[in-house]
């Protein structure tokens, strides 16, 4: 067995496991099982739920809500209301009544009202009546078409400069932004700018 080769070796297993019988398959299954190292296992069924809920304190509430469409135990951790009130009482957002231990996700429910409230996650669209389109007449002049500016089209000595809402950082600094779906403090975000 030693030296045969790779696929040698499967064909042989392969011919032993079909004529075994179910009780020797799931002894050679149990024996595999301890042996073979688990792969892609999930670390929040493995660790204590106080390290669990301590790993998903450091998460933004966007990644927060992504991690509750993973699975339902990744749900229950992430709704939880240990994660959620430190997150509303950042931002000064309490909530007026005390909840009763059966009630669950109250301070996920109050930090997206809250959110909702500051208009953050949709931005106000003006209406039909606020649009104003000019009417746009053509210039006429005397200079010959030759000399004339086209947009499109660049004389050698010019050098394509961007506008300043396509320029080539994509991370621009100058802009202050107050995002409450980040982990950020609002407070230590406007010192930083």
């Amino acid at each position: 067995f030693d030296k045969w080769t790779d696929g040698q070796r499967r064909r042989i297993l392969v011919d032993l496991l079909e004529r075994c019988s179910l009780s020797q398959r799931k002894f050679c299954a149990k024996q595999l099982q301890d042996r073979v190292p688990t792969e892609a296992l999930d670390f929040t069924t493995r660790l204590p739920r106080v390290l669990s809920l301590y790993i998903f304190s450091f998460l933004d509430p966007q990644s927060l809500c992504r991690c509750a469409q993973v699975s339902w135990y990744w749900k229950y951790l992430s709704e939880l209301d240990q994660l959620w009130m430190r997150k509303c009482l950042r931002f000064g957002w309490y909530i007026n009544f005390s909840p009763t231990p059966f009630e669950q996700g109250i301070w996920k429910k109050h930090y997206i009202e809250m959110v909702k409230d500051l208009q953050v996650t949709r931005p106000k669209t003006p209406s039909k009546d606020e649009f104003v389109v000019i009417d746009v007449q053509p210039v006429r002049s005397n200079i010959p078409e030759a000399n004339l500016f086209v947009p499109g089209r660049r004389t050698n000595k010019e050098k394509k400069e961007l506008p300043p809402w396509r320029s080539p950082d994509k991370n621009p600094t100058d802009t202050i932004r107050f995002n409450y779906l980040n982990n950020y403090d609002p407070i230590e975000q406007a010192r930083q700018a």
